[in-house]
């Protein structure tokens, strides 16, 4: 069976103006060239589409629920159109980017809703994983983009650095260790529940690595972290985008570990190897490169 376009417009014509003549005029085709569209459909469907009886044509059962999956056809035609119109602005149909939830979301965030307000045809989706999840979520997902501290283990992919980000190693103002005075030694800190995100990484080389084995309670996200870390079950490492108001009223105090209680990362932005950039994704980059933390 090989079925139309031009034979399924024919059908919805006739269906909406009721006449030949009408749903002629309305696709700029003959009278004559609209009964041969029908006839065809009809051959190829080998069925009777057509009352014929009275004074106008007349769609039969059958040609009723033809029709319906003739419309059908006709929507992913437009469909179709609209992905084509899209692409030649320059927009592309999706974009989807994995972002580490170490980084702050907000440069992609408002680049989503810039993009909203212009009616940009770009569909956009955002992932957020965590350290070496970043990578498997962008290979599992067939994603275009990837924000991550951590390494990518390609090498071919393109490769941008983003700006800085800082962590402070932070407890509750309550917490026995931000009452401590002077430099904290990791013995002083091992005694208590080091707050993790689904467990951390060696590749980050934080200075309270070697209390990770056994003092650690894994979360699920950041904003589960900083909660425990407010209720004072334990202490650990936010992003200073995170943190800052309750630094700066106090609620929260950074710990003076003697290795170091701040840790800077590196984020870099990956892209696909020969892939090339439409102007939604070309935007997260620009927001992502040009964000600070």
């Amino acid at each position: 069976m090989n079925i139309t376009l031009d034979q399924a417009r024919a059908l919805d014509a006739l269906a909406r103006y009721g006449t030949l003549q009408k749903a002629a005029a309305s696709l700029n085709k003959g009278h004559t060239a609209l009964l041969y569209a029908l006839a065809r459909l009809e051959e190829e469907t080998a069925l009777t589409l057509l009352d014929r009886r009275g004074y106008r044509t007349k769609l039969t059962g059958a040609g009723e629920r033809i029709l319906e999956q003739c419309r059908r056809l006709l929507a992913e035609e437009r469909a179709l159109e609209a992905v084509v119109d899209e692409i030649k602005t320059g927009f592309e149909p999706w974009v989807h980017v994995v972002l580490d939830g170490l980084l702050p979301i907000a440069p992609v965030l408002s680049v989503v809703a810039a993009l909203r307000k212009e009616g940009a045809p770009t569909r956009l989706k955002v992932s957020v994983a965590f350290l070496a999840d970043v990578e498997a979520t962008f290979h599992r997902e067939n994603a275009d983009l990837m924000a991550t501290v951590l390494p990518a283990e390609s090498s071919s992919w393109k490769a941008t650095k983003l700006p800085p980000v800082r962590a402070h190693l932070v407890a509750h103002k309550d917490h026995p260790l931000a009452r401590e005075k002077g430099p904290l030694s990791l013995d002083r800190l091992d005694p208590h529940v080091l707050l993790t995100v689904r467990g951390s990484d060696p590749r980050l080389e934080l200075s309270t690595s070697p209390l990770e084995r056994q003092a650690s309670v894994h979360l699920a996200d950041f904003a589960a972290k900083k909660a425990a870390i407010l209720q004072g079950i334990g202490f650990g490492w936010l992003p200073e985008h995170l943190l800052s108001p309750e630094l700066d009223k106090g609620t929260l105090r950074a710990l003076p570990l003697g290795k170091g209680a701040t840790h800077t990362f590196q984020p870099r932005l990956y892209q696909r190897e020969g892939t090339r950039a439409g102007r939604a994704a070309t935007r997260l980059v620009d927001a992502l490169t040009s964000s600070k933390s």
